[in-house]
C-alpha cells in the first residue's frame, strides 16, 4: 500500500500543453480551474503556426463545461461574438428539395413506457399526424427564427421549461477568451515553435520540449494539441491512425467568412452537395462558411468555386483549404502523451462535435488523472472509452451519406451503396422493424437525435410498438394534436433570435 508520503511525491506537478487553439485553451482551462495552484501548467504555441478554427458550432454539451470554469453566459457569447443554436438544419439530404431539423431537446412527451414517437407513428399511418418536427419545440422554433432560454418561471410541464441549445461562435476568439481565463489562473504561455521532441531513454517518455529559441520545457505529463500533425503523439511517439475515408470519404474542406444578410438564425444550416456537404454558420459579425467535400469526386477550385457562389453576403476573406483524413489516433493517450482535438482524430464537423470531443476528452483526462508511473489501467480505460466514443459518432455521421434516396452524382452513389459497419446497420435494422432505439451505454447522440434523423433521411418504422394499441384511438388521436399545439404556443410566446440577444449578450461593434 503506497504512503500518504510516496503519493506526493508521485504525484503530477507539471503539465505542458503543445499547442494553443480551441483545444489548448479549452485543456488549460479546465486544469487550472480542476486543480488549481497544485498543478503547474505550460503552454507553448506559435503565432505563424495558427489555428484551424473549424468550431464554430457546437452541440448542449458546452454549457457545463462553461459552468464547471464558472463563466457568466451573456458575458461568454459577447465576448465571442456568439448566437444560440437550436439545431442542425439539413437541406437536399434525403432527396433533393427535402429539408428537415435534427433539433436538441425532446420530441413530445412521452406516454408510460414508450416514447413519444411510437405513437406518432401510429397516427401518422392513419393521417392524423404531421411531420415529426411539429412536435419538438426546438424544430418548430428554429426556422421561425425565435429563440429563449427556459424562464425561471415556466410551468415544468410545458416545453418552455427545459429548452436545449447550443451555440454559434468565433472559434479564435473562444481561444482568446480563454487564453485570458487560463493565464489569470496561473497558466504560463510560451511563445515558440518545437523543433525537437526529447524521449527519456529508460521507456520513450516524451521528457523535454526543445524550441527554437533553444529554450527546454519539461514535464510529467504532455497533452498534444498540435492539430493534425500530431506532434508528440504521432511524430514522436508513432500512436498510429485509423483511416475511416471508405466510410466517410469527404477529405477536404474549403471554408470562408462572408458578411451577414438579416437577423442570425438559430440553427446551423448543412446543405448537401454533388460532392459533399455546405455549412453555414450565423455569428453576430459574420456568417461562417464551408464546403467539406470528397477530392475523388470534385476538384479544389470546383469546390472553391460552388462555395463562392452559395453565400448570404459578400465575401471577408480569401477562402481557406483545409485536407484532412477523417479517423482516429490507435492510441490518444499513449506513454505520457494524450492528444485532444485535431491531433486524436478527426470527424468532420456534420453535427458539430469538434469542440464536444474536446471537452470529452478533457473530462476523461480529470477522471483517470495518472500519477508518475501512469499506470497502464488508468491509459487502457482512456483508450477504450476514446474508441468508443469515436465510433459512436462515426457512426452517426455515416447515416446521414448512407441513408440517402439521391443518385444525382457519383458521390452520392458510392455512400448510398457502401458497405457500412454493421454497428449501424444493427440500429436501422432495429428502427426500421419498429421504430425501437436503445442507446448504447455512454454514447454522445441519444433516442431524440437518432430518431430525427432515420426519419429525416428516409428511414420509417415499418410498424410501432405493439403497446401503442393499449391506448384508445381517439385517446392517442387527441393526445398528439395536444403536443402540437402545446408547441405552438410555446413557441409563440417565445421572442425573435435577434431580439434576445440584443436584450442579454449583445457584442460590441466590430471595426
Amino acid at each position: 500500500m503506497q504512503s500518504s508520503a510516496e503519493g506526493k511525491t508521485n504525484r503530477i506537478q507539471s503539465v505542458a500543453i503543445v499547442g494553443g487553439g480551441t483545444a489548448g485553451w479549452m485543456a488549460a482551462s479546465a486544469l487550472a480551474k480542476s486543480f488549481g495552484r497544485e498543478l503547474t501548467i505550460h503552454l507553448v504555441e506559435s503565432e505563424e503556426i495558427g489555428i484551424i478554427g473549424v468550431g464554430e458550432a457546437t452541440v448542449p454539451h458546452l454549457s457545463a463545461f462553461n459552468k464547471l470554469l464558472e463563466i457568466d453566459e451573456a458575458e461568454f457569447v459577447r465576448q465571442v461574438q456568439g448566437t444560440f443554436k437550436l439545431g442542425i438544419q439539413f437541406v437536399d439530404w434525403n432527396k433533393i428539395g427535402d429539408t428537415y431539423i435534427h433539433g436538441f431537446g425532446t420530441i413530445g412527451r412521452d406516454l408510460g413506457p414508450l416514447p413519444f414517437h411510437q405513437y406518432w407513428r401510429k397516427a401518422l399511418g392513419t393521417g392524423r399526424a404531421k411531420d415529426i418536427g411539429a412536435y419538438s419545440l426546438n424544430t418548430v422554433a428554429a426556422p421561425a427564427g425565435k429563440f429563449t432560454v427556459s424562464p425561471v418561471d415556466a410551468p415544468r410541464d410545458t416545453p418552455l421549461a427545459e429548452i436545449a441549445y447550443a451555440y454559434h461562435f468565433d472559434a479564435g476568439l473562444y481561444a482568446r477568451y480563454l487564453r485570458g481565463y487560463a493565464e489569470a489562473r496561473g497558466v504560463k504561455r510560451t511563445e515558440g515553435k518545437i523543433v525537437e521532441t526529447r524521449l527519456r531513454a529508460s521507456d520513450g517518455f516524451v521528457e523535454t520540449l526543445v524550441l527554437d529559441n533553444g529554450a527546454r520545457i519539461e514535464a510529467d505529463l504532455f497533452i498534444d494539441c498540435s492539430g493534425f500533425r500530431g506532434l508528440l503523439i504521432e511524430q514522436a511517439l508513432h500512436a498510429g491512425y485509423e483511416d475511416w475515408t471508405h466510410w466517410l470519404p469527404c477529405d477536404r474542406a474549403v471554408a470562408v467568412p462572408c458578411a451577414s444578410a438579416g437577423p442570425p438564425t438559430p440553427y446551423t444550416r448543412s446543405t448537401a452537395r454533388a460532392a459533399g456537404w455546405q455549412w453555414r454558420i450565423p455569428l453576430q459579425h459574420r456568417i461562417g462558411n464551408g464546403y467539406v467535400y470528397s477530392s475523388r469526386y470534385l476538384s479544389d477550385d470546383e469546390a472553391t468555386a460552388t462555395l463562392l457562389s452559395h453565400l448570404d453576403g459578400r465575401a471577408l476573406g480569401e477562402p481557406r483549404l483545409l485536407r484532412f483524413t477523417g479517423g482516429r489516433r490507435r492510441k490518444l493517450w499513449h506513454k505520457n502523451v494524450v492528444a485532444l482535438g485535431l491531433a486524436g482524430g478527426f470527424l468532420e464537423p456534420l453535427e458539430s462535435t469538434a469542440i464536444y470531443m474536446i471537452q470529452s476528452g478533457i473530462n476523461r483526462l480529470v477522471h483517470l488523472f495518472p500519477r508518475k508511473d501512469f499506470k497502464q489501467v488508468l491509459i487502457d480505460q482512456y483508450n477504450a472509452q476514446a474508441a468508443f466514443e469515436f465510433e459512436r459518432i462515426r457512426d452517426f455521421l455515416i447515416l446521414h451519406y448512407h441513408a440517402t434516396q439521391r443518385d444525382d452524382s457519383a458521390f452520392w452513389n458510392y455512400c448510398r451503396t457502401m458497405p457500412i459497419p454493421a454497428s449501424l446497420q444493427e440500429y436501422i435494422d432495429l428502427f426500421r422493424e419498429c421504430g425501437c432505439f436503445f442507446r448504447n451505454g455512454t454514447e454522445m447522440f441519444g433516442q431524440t437525435s437518432w430518431v430525427q434523423v432515420m426519419i429525416g433521411q428516409g428511414i420509417m418504422p415499418q410498424t410501432y410498438h405493439p403497446a401503442v394499441d393499449w391506448v384508445r384511438d381517439e385517446d392517442l388521436y387527441q393526445y398528439v394534436d395536444h403536443v402540437e399545439k402545446v408547441v405552438a404556443s410555446c413557441v409563440a410566446a417565445m421572442p425573435p433570435h435577434q431580439a434576445f440577444i440584443d436584450r442579454h449578450c449583445k457584442a460590441a461593434a466590430t471595426g
